[in-house]
């Protein structure tokens, strides 16, 4: 068992076979997952988990260079949007319409389903080095 980081066994198993370059999204409770792309549901209940706290998780195990959230967020759902911007400090943001968003986490290793009943409260993660 680990002592500390993601305990989830699955989403630690992703984290650690990420390569340079490669895509993990973060999303809330309604985001379609592509056909193909493996999903790691860890919704409880409505809310619970919320997405700022999966996205916690993963930033404290996972080297990020970059990130895509929906344009949309900042303004239907600020309280989300100024979290993740928070939380994701120094990396790169690139804003897009939801519909590209969506249309992108098609390159996705996975998509991580949270609880989250908000709109918007999707990223997607670019996996970086740590060297």
């Amino acid at each position: 068992m680990n002592k500390r980081g993601v305990l989830n066994p699955y989403i630690s198993s992703v984290i650690a076979g990420m390569g340079h370059g490669d895509m993990l999204v973060i999303g809330d409770a309604g985001l379609p997952v592509p056909e193909g792309v493996s999903c790691i549901d860890v919704s409880v209940i409505a809310g619970i988990p919320r997405f700022t706290q999966v996205l916690t998780a993963v930033l404290g195990d996972l080297a990020v260079e970059k990130a895509y959230i929906a344009s949309e967020m900042a303004g239907q759902n600020p309280a989300v949007y100024e979290e993740t911007v928070k939380q994701l400090d120094s990396i790169a943001i690139q804003a897009m319409s939801h519909e590209e968003l969506k249309v992108l986490s098609d390159k996705a290793c996975v998509v991580i389903r949270t609880g989250e009943c908000t709109p918007f409260a999707n990223v997607i993660l670019v996996a970086g080095v740590t060297f």
